[in-house]
């Protein structure tokens, strides 16, 4: 049974909690200064804000209209450069290039692992050069993903836990 995200953003503002310690620590060591960013399946924008923070700019995008109002909510109450896009991973289609591209506990709710790997291929040519994808995701699903991007000429920097971090 999957989540309903409309009614769980509903009754449950910043449900989803704080940023992980491995996109936190990404952050800290990432050199660019004011680069574009876009977080995938953003939810809530817990990632979206965090990374906004920073001085980054960036695009969310989530299925759920609610997390997209409560994102965009937030941002303007802090006055963060963050842009809002309702639609669905499988179809997104970015209008411009990105420096790091965030995948966090998304891609696992798309129940074939062809349309995991196809969300990812569609990134590709979406990914500036030495741009970032960084993937939070279930363990069971990251080695085929991994393959995935590997055979597309971007290189592993972290594998560990559920995450996979790689590089362009």
């Amino acid at each position: 049974m999957s989540t309903d995200y409309e009614e769980f953003y509903k009754e449950n503002p910043h449900g989803l909690g704080k940023p992980f310690k491995e996109f936190v620590s990404f952050f800290a060591e990432y050199k660019k200064i004011a680069a574009r960013v876009l977080d995938l399946g953003c939810g809530q924008g817990r990632d979206a804000v965090f990374i906004a923070r920073q001085g980054h700019s960036v695009v969310g995008v989530d299925i759920a209209e609610t997390g997209i109002k409560q994102l965009l909510k937030d941002a303007k109450k802090e006055g963060l450069g963050i842009e809002g896009v309702v639609a669905d991973v499988k179809d997104y289609v970015p209008d411009s290039n990105f420096d790091v591209v965030v995948i966090d506990r998304t891609l696992h709710m798309l129940s074939e692992e062809s349309d995991r790997l196809a969300v990812l291929e569609n990134l590709f040519s979406f990914i500036n050069k030495e741009g970032y994808i960084l993937i939070a995701d279930e363990k069971k699903n990251l080695p085929a993903m991994e393959d995935c991007l590997v055979k597309n000429g971007l290189t592993v920097t972290l594998s560990h836990r559920g995450f996979l971090f790689v590089q362009k």
